[in-house]
Parts: C-alpha cells; sequence; structure tokens
C-alpha cells in the first residue's frame, strides 16, 4: 500500500513538474530568424513609463508603419523593468522589441542596434537641453553662468550612467567622474565667484542619463557653494516647476520631439539655455543577432 502511495505522489508530482518545465522552454525559445517575428513575442514592444515621450512616439509608429492593424501593442512598464526582461531576453538569445534612446548605458553594456525609421516618426536626432527659470540670471548669476557653460559628450555621460547602474551611488559616480575630468569642469566655471550656502532646486525626469547629469552639475554647483537639492519627477512637473519657479533648472529637456509637447506648452516661461548634450537618439532597438530585423517596416513584414 504504501508502495503504491509513494508510486501515485511521483505520478502527481511529474504530473505538476511538466507543464513549468515546458511554460519556461516556451519562454527561452531562440530568436527564429525564419519564423514570423510578431508571434514570438505576442506582437509586443516593450517600453517604459507611460508619459514618457518615447512612448508616444512609439503608438505613433505602430500607427503610421501599419503595426497596429496587425495587432502589435506598446506594453508600458518602467526603465529599470525594461532593461531587466532586454537582459534575460539576449543571455537566452530570444527576440524582443523594446524603446531604446541613446546615450544610455544600455547601448554600451548589451549587443543591440537601432531600427531604421524610414517614415522618420521618431526624428532624426535630438539634444538635451539645460532649461531655467525666469530671473535665475539676475537672482543668481553664478549659478546661471555654469548652468549655461554645462555640456558634455554621450560616452563621457555613459561613463556615469554605468557607474550607477553597477550599482554606484549616483552623487559618488558624479564626484568621481569630476575628479576624473578636471580640464572640462573648469571650463564651465572658469571666472564663476564662489558662493557660500545659497540654495537651488533642481528637478530631472528619473532616466539613467538625467539621473547622470543631474548629479554631475548638481555637485559642480556644490562644489561652488550652493546648497543644491534635487527631486525627481515625471516630465509635465519638472517643466511646471520651472513655470511657476517652484525649481530653478533641469538639465534634462530631449528636444525637439521627446519633450516638444511641454516646450510647447510653457513657452515662454522658461529660458532655455540650449544644449547640454548633442547627438541623442531615441527610436525602437533590437539585439543584434535579429540580423534581418533592421527597420520597423520589418516587424510588419517578417
Amino acid at each position: 500500500m504504501k508502495k503504491k502511495l509513494k508510486l501515485l505522489s511521483l505520478f502527481f508530482v511529474t504530473l505538476l513538474i511538466i507543464p513549468v518545465i515546458t511554460a519556461c522552454s516556451s519562454q527561452t525559445k531562440p530568436y527564429n530568424s525564419k519564423g514570423k517575428l510578431g508571434s514570438q513575442i505576442n506582437y509586443t514592444v516593450t517600453g517604459i513609463d507611460a508619459g514618457a515621450g518615447i512612448m508616444s512616439s512609439t503608438q505613433k509608429a505602430l500607427k503610421a508603419y501599419g503595426l497596429e492593424d496587425q495587432n502589435w501593442q506598446l506594453q508600458t512598464s518602467s526603465t529599470a523593468a525594461m532593461t531587466s526582461t532586454l537582459d534575460k531576453a539576449i543571455k537566452d538569445k530570444r527576440p524582443i522589441v523594446i524603446t531604446g534612446w541613446q546615450p544610455h548605458w544600455m547601448f554600451t553594456k548589451y549587443p543591440i542596434k537601432f531600427l531604421k525609421d524610414p517614415k522618420n516618426v521618431f526624428g532624426k536626432s535630438e539634444s538635451i537641453h539645460t532649461i531655467v527659470r525666469k530671473g535665475l540670471k539676475e537672482d543668481k548669476p553664478e549659478a546661471y553662468t555654469i548652468l549655461d557653460r554645462f555640456h558634455w559628450k554621450p560616452a563621457q555621460m555613459s561613463e556615469v550612467m554605468l557607474k550607477v547602474n553597477n550599482g554606484m551611488d549616483p552623487q559618488k559616480a558624479a564626484k568621481e567622474w569630476i575628479k576624473a575630468n578636471p580640464k572640462l569642469v573648469a571650463e564651465w566655471t572658469k571666472g564663476v565667484k564662489k558662493v557660500h550656502g545659497k540654495s537651488l532646486k533642481m528637478t530631472y525626469v528619473a532616466w539613467d542619463s538625467e539621473i547622470a547629469s543631474t548629479n554631475v552639475i548638481a555637485q559642480v554647483l556644490r562644489d561652488q557653494g550652493y546648497k543644491v537639492t534635487i527631486q525627481a519627477m515625471e516630465q509635465q512637473p519638472t517643466w511646471a516647476a520651472i513655470a511657476t519657479k517652484a525649481a530653478d533648472a533641469q538639465v534634462s529637456a530631449w528636444l525637439p520631439k521627446t519633450s516638444g509637447l511641454y516646450y510647447k506648452d510653457y513657452k515662454g516661461r522658461f529660458v532655455d539655455l540650449g544644449p547640454n548634450l548633442k547627438g541623442a537618439k531615441v527610436g525602437l532597438a533590437v539585439p543584434k543577432y535579429m540580423k534581418n530585423i533592421n527597420s520597423i517596416e520589418d516587424l510588419k513584414n517578417k
């Protein structure tokens, strides 16, 4: 009797395990270049926060390229969730389509590529601008001058982003970068007088790129004598804070596309100091091992 019960137990355990193994194996199937891509990923583009400009552009792209007609959909998540999903997919060489932007550490860490956008839905390239409140030049001229001079390159931003992604505190990563780049920082601060404890508030969108840039310039301003506080917000409140003078500055305005709506809505209520970084790009991206997927149009045809 005991032997029969034991055999029955093993039988039922096996029944439970087999579906789990089957489910796991279906999730880890590598990319099949001969099969239809859509069915392999449930016709899903893995996105980020709903309020991000790239999400709005992606919805427009799905419509412009006729992907909506094939039931393609955009999945809302977060930057952290998206990059985690990307990491797991690449480890198993599974297919995935994501909303991507550069500069970002994922383009350094992972073998991924942008898809061509022949309809130019996402725009050719963007710049990240520094936006300050009206009156800052008169109230805090030292901060205004440094913010106006602030500029760097995508590769330099990526250095900070990678450190933060690897677990380093953003403020510590900023300090290390500043220490390693004294000549560039000196360009921003040359001839600017030190201040003593003046307060300054910065807002930013909590994207990896903006975490990097905001912490770097905030630390430079602290070294100049300012008491700087930084606060993460969604895009709309970030612009509203500058427009209402609740905050002094932000260095995270992707233009002309990503932040274009807010730039238009609040025009005349802020000062645009111009680009602090040029050559930024947004669009859809896939792993490089998906060799036959090179354009957004390929999502429909492959």
